[in-house]
C-alpha cells in the first residue's frame, strides 16, 4: 500500500468563522490572516495505493465555483488543482477506483466536479469511480437545514445518484473498501460525517475531515463557527483524542495550511498535542 497527500484548490476563510468564540489575540497566533481577516486553508487529499485498486479520499473544493462564488469563498485557484497534483503522481481520473466522502460540503466534494464553464452544466470527472458516503450525511445534503444550506451542492447528489456507484454507510465498515478500513462517525459538524481509519504498520491513521481541520483544532474546546453542535463535537474530539493517543495513531488534517500528518500524544498537563508533525505524507 502506498500512501500519499495531495493538495486540491486552496481557500482563504473568515478567521473568526474559523475559530468560533476563539478570540483573535488567540487563533491568529497559529493561523495568521490577511487585511480581510481571511486565514489560509488548504483542501488535502489523501491517495491509497494498493495492488489492485486506487482510492482517494475527498476531493477538496475544486473549481466548479463561478467567479462570483469563487470570490465569495476564497477560492484562490482558477484550474483543478487535485487534478494537475493528481497528473504530477501519474494518477489520472480514470485510475481512480473509489471516492470516500466524510461528508458532501462542497470544500470536501468539489473537486468531484468539472471546471466552471460559462453556460456549461457541471460533470463528474472521475468516470470510473465508486462512491462511499454516510447515509445521514447523503441525506442531509438532500434536504438540508437552513443555517448551512450554502455549504452544499444542489446538483451533487443527484449526479452521483445516476451513476449507479454509490455506497451510502450506515455502520462502521463499507463493503466497498473492506475491512481494512473503518469508520468513525461524527455529528457535532454536520449529522453523519465518516471518519476513516486506516490500518497501517505503524499505527492508524485517521482521516481527521472537519472534526479536527487543522493542528489548532486539535486544543479539545477549539471549534468552528460552521460547527452545528459545538459541545457534542468536542465531547467527540476528546473521545477520538484519547483513542488514537492510546494506539499511537496518527491524524490526517484536511484543512491544515502547512501540516499533513501528525501522532496523537497527551502531554504530562494532560492535554492532547502532536508529534512527527509532516507536511506531506508520501509512505
Amino acid at each position: 500500500m502506498k500512501v500519499r497527500s495531495v493538495l486540491g484548490n486552496s481557500q482563504k476563510l473568515d478567521g473568526g468563522a474559523m475559530f468560533g468564540n476563539a478570540p483573535k489575540a488567540l487563533w491568529q497566533r497559529w493561523y495568521p490572516c490577511d487585511d480581510l481577516n481571511r486565514i489560509e486553508l488548504n483542501c488535502r487529499c489523501l491517495l491509497v495505493e494498493e495492488d489492485d485498486r486506487t482510492i482517494l479520499f475527498e476531493t477538496g473544493v475544486g473549481a466548479f465555483f463561478p467567479p462570483d462564488k469563487k470570490d465569495r469563498f476564497g477560492v484562490q485557484e482558477s484550474d483543478h488543482r487535485l487534478m494537475a497534483n493528481l497528473a504530477d503522481l501519474g494518477v489520472s481520473p480514470e485510475d481512480i477506483d473509489i471516492i470516500v466522502l466524510s461528508h458532501l460540503h462542497f470544500d470536501h466534494a468539489g473537486g468531484l466536479l468539472s471546471v466552471w464553464e460559462e453556460g456549461k452544466e457541471p460533470e463528474l470527472v472521475f468516470p470510473n469511480a465508486r462512491y462511499v458516503v454516510g447515509e445521514q450525511a447523503w441525506q442531509r445534503a438532500l434536504k438540508p437545514h437552513p443555517r448551512d444550506r450554502a455549504s452544499f451542492i444542489p446538483e451533487l447528489p443527484g449526479l452521483l445518484e445516476a451513476t449507479g456507484r454509490v455506497e451510502r454507510v450506515q455502520g462502521t465498515r463499507s463493503r466497498t473498501l473492506g475491512d481494512q478500513y473503518r469508520f468513525h462517525h461524527s455529528d457535532g459538524h454536520t449529522p453523519g460525517m465518516l471518519l476513516t481509519e486506516i490500518t497501517l504498520p505503524d499505527g492508524p491513521l485517521v482521516f481527521a475531515a472537519d472534526l479536527i481541520p487543522g493542528t489548532a483544532w486539535v486544543h479539545v474546546p477549539i471549534t468552528m463557527g460552521y460547527d452545528r453542535y459545538p459541545e457534542a463535537l468536542i465531547d467527540e474530539k476528546h473521545r477520538l483524542l484519547s483513542d488514537l493517543a492510546s494506539r499511537n495513531g496518527r491524524l490526517f488534517f484536511t484543512h491544515d495550511p502547512n501540516i499533513a500528518v501528525g501522532r496523537v500524544v497527551k502531554n504530562d498537563k494532560g492535554k492532547f498535542t502532536l508529534e512527527d508533525e509532516q507536511e506531506e505524507l508520501a509512505a
